[in-house]
């Protein structure tokens, strides 16, 4: 059972929250996949989200990568959901960590806008982020919260219209929690956490 561990309300209404548990169990409209340039699912959460959905996830992938070429790292692309109880997946691709000298905090910074984005352009009110590029991609855990989850707070004070009401970070295993219940203090302070 997923479970909230923190939240932060703005000013706006919209609110950030930390979750433990499975990102394909969340009911939102839209969830992320940390993917690839290509789209191939085949490890991470990306295996997992087309396991818990089905094919036509891969399948639509591949002919979103037919039609417009390899998803460029920083951007994302949109597929249908299959099985899952949300409305669409949201492809993200995040760098390779490679030390941190090659611009990889920007790009995962417009990885994340390039999803909220894409989540508000179709309308959406809630979307399910993991921890985009943390995992076999290498990014340290603790630099990728930071960065997540200022990104976040910045695109949803920039666009307090906007339809996207709730942005959640899905976290599954403790020490990537724990990165991000870290750094969602420093970010608004432990005062704002409403659920510990």
């Amino acid at each position: 059972m997923n479970e909230v561990k923190a939240e932060h309300a703005l000013a706006s209404g919209q609110v950030i929250r930390l979750v433990h548990g499975d990102i394909t169990e969340e009911r939102v409209d839209a969830i992320v996949n940390a993917a690839n340039s290509h789209l191939a699912h085949g490890g991470g959460v990306a295996a997992a989200i087309v396991r818990k959905g089905g094919a036509v996830i891969q399948r639509e992938s591949e002919e979103w990568v037919r039609q417009h070429g390899p998803v460029p790292t920083g951007s994302a692309a949109i597929t249908s959901a299959g099985a899952l109880p949300c409305r669409a997946v949201i492809h993200a691709v995040g760098p390779i960590w490679r030390g941190g000298r090659e611009g990889e905090e920007e790009q995962l910074r417009s990885a994340a806008f390039s999803s909220f984005a894409l989540a508000a352009e179709r309308g959406f009110t809630s979307l399910a982020l993991p921890a985009i590029s943390a995992g076999i991609f290498g990014f340290p855990a603790d630099r990728c919260a930071e960065i997540l989850l200022t990104a976040a707070r910045d695109f949803l004070r920039a666009h307090p219209e906007s339809s996207l009401r709730e942005i959640r970070f899905v976290l599954f295993d403790p020490p990537t929690l724990e990165a991000f219940r870290s750094a969602f203090r420093r970010i608004f302070g432990s005062s704002e956490e409403s659920r510990a």
